[in-house]
């Protein structure tokens, strides 16, 4: 399946792109948003791309090649945004974005190991050079099935985390799981395939080994904080998320900042810390419509929420 870029008019308009602004796309995946990005602040807006994926900057750069010296992309994970925007001598941005799903090219790939739709390796890494991949993970994970029963519940809100765990458990005691329809199998089996169901059985364990193996859930929140802290006064920040997990840390997030919160740093000082304030552009998620949902059903669990620094 062609990579479809998930409320793409939504997401940038919301970031408001004109001539002269610069922004930083956190997750540039197929480049569609970048892409969009770049034509609406022509002729001379710029756009740094960063992704964990090198096929994804491969492919990105091949795609924006036209735009010339007004795209650049980088092989970094959006937590360290900071460090990649300085490294590239970027200017403080005036719109961020971050879609936290997963590719297209990453789901369909079989090798990639994201989805049982065809037989692959274990593996789930959005970065395949480096970390464990949910093979290994799930190994450590059946030696204990409470943990792994905690694993499903906590990761991949998992309701029959524990009949899962102990089936998992069960096999691996027998041998490696080592490929994506082998799971898939052992989770369809202790849970029951549902003919006629709109989810596969192991749709919410599969989302629990890549969030686990991805780190998605901590990378969520440090990327929307870094985000917040690198936008000029007056940019935003756009986040589009694909599950509650991942929502409700940008809701979160972004009310602790709108509402000023201040913290005090570990270690008991009592210096406070003033944390980047911001208002919250959409009170409620932007949910896309019917009809992108009807041309692009992955779309169908997403959520777009956007935020303004407001000055120092």
């Amino acid at each position: 399946m062609q990579h479809i870029s998930v409320m793409l008019r939504e997401a940038v308009d919301g970031l408001r792109p004109g001539p002269g602004r610069s922004f930083v796309d956190g997750t540039l995946g197929g480049g569609g948003h970048t892409e969009a990005l770049l034509v609406a602040s022509s002729p001379d807006g710029r756009v740094l791309g960063l992704d964990r994926d090198p096929e994804a900057i491969a492919i990105a750069r091949e795609r924006l090649s036209p735009f010339g010296d007004r795209f650049r992309a980088v092989h970094s994970n959006f937590v360290d945004m900071a460090e990649a925007v300085r490294q590239a001598g970027f200017p403080a941005p005036d719109g961020i974005l971050l879609d936290l799903g997963v590719s297209s090219f990453q789901l369909d790939d079989p090798s990639r190991g994201f989805s049982f739709r065809d037989d692959g390796p274990l593996d789930m890494r959005m970065d395949p050079t480096q970390g464990e991949t949910a093979a290994e993970l799930l190994a450590q994970w059946a030696a204990d099935p409470r943990i792994l029963a905690r694993r499903l519940f906590d990761y991949g809100e998992e309701p029959q985390a524990w009949r899962i765990a102990r089936a998992i458990s069960d096999a691996a005691a027998k041998g490696p799981i080592a490929t994506t329809l082998q799971l898939a199998g052992i989770v369809e089996r202790a849970v029951g395939g549902r003919r006629g169901a709109a989810r596969h059985p192991a749709t919410r364990t599969f989302q629990a080994l890549r969030i686990a193996v991805n780190c998605e859930l901590d990378a969520a929140r440090k990327g929307i904080e870094a985000a917040l802290s690198l936008l000029r006064p007056g940019g935003r920040l756009a986040v589009i998320s694909f599950h509650s997990l991942e929502d409700r840390i940008a809701k979160r997030v972004f009310a602790e900042h709108a509402g000023r919160v201040e913290s005090l740093p570990q270690g008991g000082s009592r210096r406070i810390r003033s944390i980047p304030a911001v208002a919250l552009v959409t009170r409620h998620p932007i949910l896309p419509s019917e009809a992108e949902c009807s041309e692009n059903p992955r779309a169908r669990s997403a959520k777009l929420r956007i935020a303004e620094r407001l000055e120092s």
